[in-house]
């Protein structure tokens, strides 16, 4: 894929969400709570990258997620994090856009002093609309359980 066919345009401007999350995590809790959310997002080196910034309505410290294309092997590596840490975290989640028109980004860490699995998964995506979830696998991604999911729509 080239990457007019494989990059993060479609987020960018200025978007509501609604974001769900797992009160529990990995621990069959089927209990979620809800809260809003604003994202800011914006190109750099001319769409190879991609930067949004997200403040959550009265819970959450703000979040930024860095995105970086490499033409090489065709992938996008995710870099999170919250205000106030002042690091972007290693491993960062790699993958790509896939035919189905989902983007796919995985990456191994540890949760809890657990090994996991980790998946972004970004679908849905249209003009106005779009959706991103987290999923967690503790068997090396045969199964996953979903523990954040966003619901954006833009405002501009």
């Amino acid at each position: 894929m080239s990457l007019e066919s494989n990059n993060f345009d479609f987020f960018v401007g200025t978007w509501t969400s609604t974001q769900r999350r797992r009160k529990k995590i990995l621990a069959d809790c089927d209990e979620w709570y809800e809260l809003t959310a604003t994202a800011r997002c914006w190109n750099v080196f001319d769409g190879a990258g991609n930067i949004d910034e997200v403040t959550f309505d009265g819970d959450s410290a703000p979040g930024m997620t860095v995105r970086l294309y490499d033409a090489a092997s065709d992938q996008w590596s995710l870099y999170w994090t919250r205000s106030g840490t002042g690091v972007l975290p290693l491993p960062a989640t790699v993958g790509r856009f896939e035919q189905d028109g989902c983007g796919r980004f995985y990456d191994d860490e540890d949760w809890e002093g657990r090994p996991i699995r980790v998946r972004f998964l970004w679908s849905r995506i249209t003009a106005d609309s779009c959706r991103w979830e987290q999923a967690f696998s503790t068997d090396g991604g045969v199964t996953w359980e979903t523990n954040w999911i966003s619901d954006f729509t833009r405002v501009s």
